[in-house]
């Protein structure tokens, strides 16, 4: 049965240095980006929102149009109605078919002045929607303007660090793989407690790397023997001394 290698302390801290600085390679890449891949996804959001208000606005005015040309139907046939009624009365022979005649005359009248009412008042709803389908397209055209501007920048930022990119992040892969589980487990939780991702750092000037809290001689003295990994006792982060710190070298 072969038997498993028991990496040293130092061992594994050296491996764990390393990918803590192939990542913060990586972090420095990302820094370079700035705001700007959040900014391009969240204008790609808000222009997809955008375009679905002017599809609304653009529905609302073809319903109301379509309302429009029925009333404009409805008037014709009413129109068509008073003309028939009129023919018909000058063939009436009393009094009460006159008066019933008036009556369909006078409705199909007052429906043709409702229709009319309902036209004007459809006319100036879709005026007012045109006004805010403008604006809509206006709104757009300025969005995408900025976002074809923040695409740009952030093309050219990874297009002058995309090799550079791939290259740590195939570092970055490899040295996991000989990074101890455990100790894997504790960097990267203490890794994302931090916005500048340190998880790892040296003692330097009789302080933490990390958050310059001091750290007591003896204390230092137990780091640079490499027996058991240390931590600060103020941030958590895993410490190191300053000769393994300065024989990790990254490129």
């Amino acid at each position: 049965m072969a038997q498993v290698k028991e990496f040293s302390v130092e061992e594994k801290l050296t491996s764990l240095l390393t990918l803590q600085k192939i990542e913060s390679k990586l972090d420095e890449l990302h820094i370079l980006k700035g705001e700007l891949p959040m900014e391009v996804a969240d204008l790609e959001d808000e222009i997809t929102g955008l375009h679905a208000r002017q599809t609304r606005i653009e529905e609302e005015i073809n319903g109301v149009t379509d309302f429009i040309e029925q009333r404009k139907n409805a008037i014709k046939e009413a129109e068509a109605l008073v003309k028939k009624y009129e023919k018909q009365s000058s063939n009436v022979k009393n009094n009460r078919e006159f008066e019933a005649i008036n009556k369909e005359i006078e409705m199909q009248q007052l429906e043709m002045k409702l229709a009319e009412k309902h036209i004007k008042d459809a006319t100036e709803e879709i005026a007012e929607k045109a006004v805010l389908l403008d604006k809509a397209k206006k709104n757009i055209a300025a969005k995408e303007g900025v976002l074809a501007t923040k695409k740009g920048e952030l093309e050219k930022i990874i297009a002058a660090n995309e090799k550079e990119e791939k290259h740590f992040n195939k570092m970055a892969a490899d040295a996991r793989e000989h990074v101890d589980g455990r100790l894997l487990g504790s960097y990267e939780k203490i890794r994302r407690s931090y916005r500048n991702g340190l998880a790892v750092v040296p003692v330097e000037r009789d302080a933490c790397g990390g958050c310059f809290n001091a750290i007591p001689p003896q204390k230092q003295s137990e780091i640079r023997q490499h027996k058991k990994v240390m931590i600060c006792e103020n941030c958590g982060r895993i410490l190191v001394d300053e000769d393994l710190n300065s024989k990790v070298q990254i490129s």
